[in-house]
């Protein structure tokens, strides 16, 4: 292909996934030559997918009209399009536009992942080279790292997105579209504050969320607003609001803590329209700043779907062999992040810094700071869950002080059960803090990349094999024990088991753990380890998962639970 008069290579984007209809020219060393979005909105509330779909046919008219007036179209050297997530009325017509554009100029076409490009934009756009990706929009809410030539989802909701769920509480009230930016807007109305903030519902599993029961929540407490709180005080829409967007932005921010102290990453990035809420942001960096990491959020054009950063993955794909055939445009709806093989990155590129701990300190998570001391003899570490200036005061006591509780009244009830845990020395509910016995050894997550890695690859080294075998064994059985009994862990990762110097396994970090008897929330206790594995040992994936669920058997509902699993992950909750 000939490359054009300045030597530079320029895609045009064409984005329509939703209810945004974008048009981008970008040149593959980065400058944005063109890049304009119009929303859709509806006269009445909700997007209406095929309305959305004829709004982007009439638009992408429009907008390329005016792109043209920026650039000649003999110019473009490639189309690239969403070809999904998305609708499926938008996503044909953008399909489509691309098709024929691609056709008449006669110039490659490309096929891109939407979820991806906000990623890419992002990077291109700010100085972050290997974040931990917040994405958080009307129709997805994931965090995304880069492990193994793929964006791994380690972390999303188990329901709706978080741009759904306050659209859906903006229309159940009235409020216009897109709703986030009105309930922003009666937030900062609000004179509830923190000495008035009304309780709602706070659902964090691992490193995903729900968001479904804090939006039936909400919405009951917008309709009753003429009558009085347990509190006997009255409220008004405004405090609704700021609840609402306070346990919501609360939770995301959470997740992507745990996300990142369990991905170790150095950079915490923000995209996708959501992003643009100051409050969420605000969070973000408080978190950032706490756990000693920078923090990257894209200038407002490039945080929505636009254009841009269609064109601009157009490219990275382009460059590195990734052309799609004419045969292969066809839209996919449940197109996940982690089925893009991500060819463009090179290793030598990503950044080598990692979170940096302080020193008085010998692990920092995502709610306590870990130090060992002496207690009445005994070598000890003391666990602290520190207050977190992101969220509410009324709000963090409440989680801090129920999740300390909870993990020492677990940590003992489990070894009935005959699964190791640490001794409890002391709790003390005043700082949140638990002491306990110090166990010397390291981390699952450790011992499979020290001895799994690099040992298990020695075929004469049975023995080290023949060990994490009965590990992992270990831990189906420990998940199996805890579900025969209704127990959920709820936060299933390698980093919360550890190995002590006889091999000994122990589990830890009982603060998200409940009694249960629904059935899904076993299987999705285990699909949060599942996840959390495929994020830091995808190359031995199958082999460890395999090892887990042998154990496991003993569950007395082993093929159900398994069945679960399946059915759950099939419903496309990245979405």
């Amino acid at each position: 292909m000939e490359e054009n008069k300045n030597n530079r290579l320029i895609c045009l984007g064409l984005e329509g996934t939703a209810e945004k209809t974008g048009i981008g020219i970008i040149t593959d060393d980065g400058e944005v030559l063109f890049n304009k979005t119009i929303i859709y909105k509806p006269p009445l509330q909700g997007i209406n997918p095929r309305e959305a779909a004829d709004h982007h046919a009439e638009t992408f008219i429009k907008l390329l009209k005016e792109a043209f007036n920026v650039i000649d179209p003999k110019d473009i050297d490639l189309v690239s399009f969403s070809q999904g997530p998305g609708l499926g009325p938008s996503l044909r017509v953008s399909a489509t536009a691309a098709r024929a554009l691609a056709l008449s100029l006669n110039k490659p076409i490309i096929g891109v992942n939407h979820c991806v490009g906000h990623v890419e934009i992002g990077k291109l756009t700010t100085p972050a080279k290997d974040p931990l990706t917040l994405y958080v929009s009307g129709g997805n809410t994931q965090i995304l790292a880069y492990v193994g030539d793929k964006y791994r989802v380690i972390g999303e909701t188990h329901d709706i997105a978080i741009g759904n769920c306050l659209d859906q509480f903006a229309r159940s009230c009235g409020l216009p579209h897109p709703g986030g930016v009105y309930i922003e807007q009666m937030a900062k109305k609000s004179e509830a504050k923190d000495e008035n903030y009304l309780k709602l519902p706070y659902t964090i599993k691992g490193m995903d969320l729900s968001l479904s029961g804090l939006l039936t929540a909400a919405i009951k407490k917008s309709k009753e607003l003429n009558k009085t709180d347990k509190s006997n005080e009255t409220y008004t829409l405004e405090d609704v609001c700021y609840s609402l967007q306070e346990t919501a932005f609360a939770m995301l921010t959470e997740i992507t803590e745990r996300a990142l102290a369990h991905a170790n990453k150095s950079e915490v990035m923000l995209v996708g329209g959501v992003a643009a809420n100051d409050r969420l942001k605000e969070m973000l960096q408080k978190m950032c700043e706490e756990q000693n990491v920078e923090f990257y959020v894209p200038e407002k054009q490039f945080c929505g779907d636009n254009g841009a950063m269609i064109g601009w993955l157009g490219i990275l794909q382009y460059k590195n062999g990734k052309i799609t055939k004419m045969g292969d445009t066809k839209i996919m709806p449940n197109y996940r992040a982690d089925m893009v093989n991500v060819n463009w990155i090179k290793h030598d590129d990503l950044s080598k810094n990692r979170r940096i701990i302080p020193k008085n300190l010998i692990g920092k998570g995502a709610e306590a700071d870990i130090e060992i001391l002496d207690y009445l003899g005994n070598k000890s570490i003391k666990k602290t869950r520190i207050a977190k200036t992101y969220r509410v005061n009324k709000l963090d006591n409440l989680i801090r002080q129920r999740r300390t509780v909870k993990e020492a009244r677990f940590l003992n009830t489990v070894k009935n059960l005959e699964i190791n845990t640490p001794v409890i020395y002391d709790v003390n509910k005043d700082e949140n803090s638990i002491i306990m016995e110090f166990i010397e050894g390291m981390s699952l997550k450790d011992y499979i990349l020290k001895h799994y890695a690099k040992n298990c690859s020695n075929n004469n080294n049975n023995n080290t094999k023949n060990n994490l075998k009965d590990l992992l064994n270990k831990v189906g059985e420990s998940i199996a024990k805890m579900h025969n009994e209704n127990i959920i862990h709820n936060d299933l990762t390698t980093s919360n088991f550890m190995v002590d110097t006889y091999n000994k396994l122990y589990l830890l970090d009982f603060g998200l753990a409940k009694y249960t008897d629904v059935f899904e929330d076993k299987a999705i206790d285990l699909i949060v380890l599942k996840k959390a594995l495929v994020s830091t040992h995808y190359k031995e994936f199958d082999e460890i998962w395999n090892y887990i669920l042998e154990g496991y058997k003993i569950s007395k509902e082993y093929g159900k639970t398994l069945k679960m699993i399946d059915k759950v992950e099939k419903k496309g909750r990245y979405l």
